[in-house]
């Protein structure tokens, strides 16, 4: 959420997901700490009205699986 300085770096990959359980911007927030404390996860942008997520990963470091389950534990989930 508040990574800055990161560069952006061509052997990262980006995933945008539609999420399901999104009530409000405090939603967003909260999945976007979450994520960014995950290993390999660069870059979290969620956003409420839109109900998406954009993650940008280290396909080499991060694990999708993860970051998925931890958005269920949150009580969200992937709809794409």
């Amino acid at each position: 959420m508040f990574n800055f300085f990161k560069k952006n770096n061509p052997n990262h990959q980006e995933l945008i997901w539609k999420l399901k359980g999104l009530h409000c911007s405090s939603c967003a927030m909260n999945i976007d700490l979450a994520l960014e404390e995950l290993n390999g996860v660069i870059k979290v942008e969620t956003n409420f009205p839109k109900s998406q997520t954009k993650i940008t990963i280290d396909p080499k470091v991060a694990k999708v699986s993860e970051i998925k389950s931890t958005l269920k534990d949150l009580g969200y989930q992937v709809v794409n």
